[in-house]
């Protein structure tokens, strides 16, 4: 049901765009339109085609690998590379419940029993295999593909880690903030943003070529099978949260993962499938968990006077609206 409301919604929109952008021009004394005119509505068409072949997925679930032998003894990192850490036995399990949970969800809600899933998966060993244990919950008619993508991998921490070292080293970047603290030889979460934010361009390219999609019929899902910070930066770079609003999120526990879900007005949203309590566990502040709501419901054209937290971030003092110019400071003079 909410499929179809989006799609309307979507419909009668793209068509009030169309009639906009077609509309002659009535200028006195114009008989045609300049040339730069001409190409600007020929870019708007062009764009409202595109928006209106999109075909968006009906969940985007993004979630952490399982518990690895990093995580049990971080002296692992000492003699094995990051990328070859493998999962415990108990990480493979968690992965195989993870997997039976991420099938009920996919399942839930979709009538025609028409469901289907594309999966994104980290390079590393450990991601790797908490995939191949998630996948013994799906029936191969299920799963449209599956892509290795090396820019969802884990925070580059350094090559073989001392453990000892490591201990100062996260010690410091408490003191520093761990968004901009870049690790010897590694990382900063900056960084991976760098790299999530190009993943994105190319995520939005498969979707509007069609890469992840079989047919016109079936609902497509897809799942990132990635690491805790870079998880957490995709959230962050998806609804665009500030760097205090990223360094006050709680890391995924192992398997754990997060679904988005596309609401009807074409917007995705932590807000309708997860609860608020949930999303306080996770370090939403209330701010965001606000926007979380709306985008579970609206639309991207009513976006600003319900939640204008993002603008009181940056700005205090605002006049009223209703007041004019007239005292407003400009070059420091009222």
């Amino acid at each position: 049901m909410e499929k179809t409301e989006g799609r309307n919604h979507w419909e009668e929109q793209e068509a009030a765009n169309r009639e906009k952008i077609m509309m002659p021009c009535t200028c006195a004394g114009l008989h045609e339109e300049s040339a730069s005119r001409s190409e600007e509505r020929m870019a708007m068409l062009t764009k409202l085609d595109i928006c209106a072949k999109r075909k968006l997925p009906k969940r985007i679930i993004v979630m952490r690998h399982g518990e690895s032998q990093g995580n049990l003894d971080m002296s692992a990192y000492t003699t094995t590379p990051d990328y070859r850490i493998p999962l415990t036995s108990h990480g493979a399990e968690q992965a195989r419940n993870a997997g039976r949970h991420i099938r009920r969800v996919l399942s839930s809600g979709c009538e025609q029993d028409n469901w289907k899933v594309y999966f994104y998966v980290s390079p590393y060993e450990r991601t790797r295999s908490t995939l191949r244990e998630i996948g013994r919950a799906f029936e191969r008619k299920r799963i449209i593909g599956v892509r290795e993508e090396c820019r969802i991998r884990e925070q580059d921490f350094g090559n073989f880690q001392v453990e000892e070292r490591m201990k100062a080293i996260k010690q410091t970047r408490e003191r520093f903030g761990r968004f901009f603290f870049r690790f010897p030889e590694g990382e900063s979460a900056a960084d991976v943003f760098d790299r999530v934010a190009s993943f994105m361009e190319s995520f939005w390219r498969d979707i509007d070529m069609k890469r992840l999609e079989q047919d016109d019929h079936s609902e497509t899902n897809l799942v990132i099978v990635s690491h805790g910070l870079t998880s957490r930066v995709f959230l962050m770079k998806w609804f665009k949260w500030t760097v205090d609003q990223f360094e006050m999120l709680n890391n995924f526990g192992n398997c754990e993962f997060r679904v988005m879900q596309l609401g009807p007005g074409g917007e995705y949203s932590l807000a309708i499938h997860h609860t608020k309590e949930e999303l306080e566990q996770w370090g939403l502040t209330p701010e965001m968990i606000v926007d979380q709501q709306w985008r579970a419901s609206a639309d991207r054209s009513s976006w600003n006077e319900v939640c204008p937290f993002y603008l009181n971030s940056f700005f205090d003092g605002f006049k009223d609206s209703s007041e004019d110019d007239d005292n407003v400071d400009v070059d420091g003079e009222l």
